[in-house]
């Protein structure tokens, strides 16, 4: 009987720790303004199958997102929300977009770089 109940809480160990381990939490950066742009930022990488949890401080422009790894990449993510008007530090938001954006919630943008990747220091 106590085998049993050894080998039932190891079964339930690792099927716990192959779940946990295809759910990922991630943060990252997204420009933006106001509690507009909170809510079109979350909804939009919520819309994402596989996503389970967004959360976007408008202080820090730094976005918190759950998701399983089996269903969706966070490549998938940033490109969610540039597609809603948003810019990450992985993808930028359509020009056309961005400027569909109610007043409040155009964030002053990064220019574009076109002397391409030589032209900054790394510190």
């Amino acid at each position: 009987m106590k085998l049993k109940l050894v080998g039932l809480i190891g079964l339930f160990f690792v099927s716990t720790l192959s779940l946990s381990a295809q759910a990922k939490n991630v943060k990252f950066k997204v420009f933006g303004n106001c509690s507009m742009c909170e809510k079109r930022i979350e909804k939009a990488a919520l819309a994402i199958d596989g996503v389970t949890m967004a959360d976007w401080n408008k202080e820090t422009k730094m976005i918190e997102v759950a998701f399983e790894s089996s269903k969706t990449d966070i490549h998938k993510v940033h490109m969610a929300i540039a597609k809603a008007g948003h810019d990450t530090m992985m993808h930028k938001a359509k020009d056309e977009t961005y400027n569909k954006l109610p007043g409040c919630c155009q964030y002053e943008r990064a220019k574009s770089d076109t002397k391409g990747h030589k032209g900054h220091q790394h510190h």
